[in-house]
């Protein structure tokens, strides 16, 4: 029985767990919507909702708390926004914690609760298997399309398998052909009685 036994471990120890956790959830905050597995969806959902739900809020308290939970950083997905030094390291840019504030909240002031889901994808990982899911924050159906891509080392797995199977083809059918051209030994029986 799994008498006390709550949360998603993910197989990680609890310092990999959270960073794990205030990675994905800094993902879908910046993006609106990621791919990862089923589990750790499942495992960074609550999380996610919890961290909008104090931004809703908006007090500095909320915004402290968030900051403690999430860890404020750079958003580096729009580059015209974000400035570098000579060095090419990053300088300043716009602030996770802000856009969270000010971008992603106001569209749930109305809702209460519920605002992300995961729509399972229906396809595997190719490493290990794993169920692939997308998690994405309600509102978002004009985003980016949930079908995706292959990648790429599928594609290159269903050129080969079409290869082998020309190949295969190709070997089968000159022994066809060859079967057809010799004509049957003809038996004392098909030629007359002798």
């Amino acid at each position: 029985m799994r008498h006390r036994r709550a949360g998603h471990k993910l197989g990680r120890t609890s310092t990999h767990r959270t960073a794990t956790l205030r990675n994905l959830a800094a993902g879908l905050i910046e993006h609106g919507q990621i791919t990862t597995t089923v589990h750790k969806a499942k495992a960074v959902q609550p999380f996610v909702e919890k961290l909008i739900t104090l931004a809703k809020r908006g007090d500095l308290h909320s915004r402290r708390l968030v900051i403690a939970r999430l860890r404020d950083r750079v958003m580096t997905g729009d580059e015209s926004a974000v400035e570098r030094n000579r060095y090419g390291e990053l300088r300043k840019g716009p602030k996770l914690i802000k856009h969270l504030f000010e971008e992603v909240a106001p569209r749930f002031a109305d809702r209460p609760g519920g605002y992300t889901r995961i729509v399972k994808l229906g396809k595997k990982r190719i490493g290990d298997k794993a169920e692939l899911c997308v998690l994405q924050l309600c509102g978002d159906e004009d985003g980016p399309e949930i079908g995706g891509r292959l990648s790429h080392r599928r594609r290159i797995a269903d050129k080969r398998t079409a290869y082998a199977a020309k190949l295969r083809k190709g070997f089968a059918a000159p022994a066809k052909k060859e079967a057809k051209a010799e004509p049957a030994p003809e038996t004392p029986a098909e030629s007359g009685g002798e």
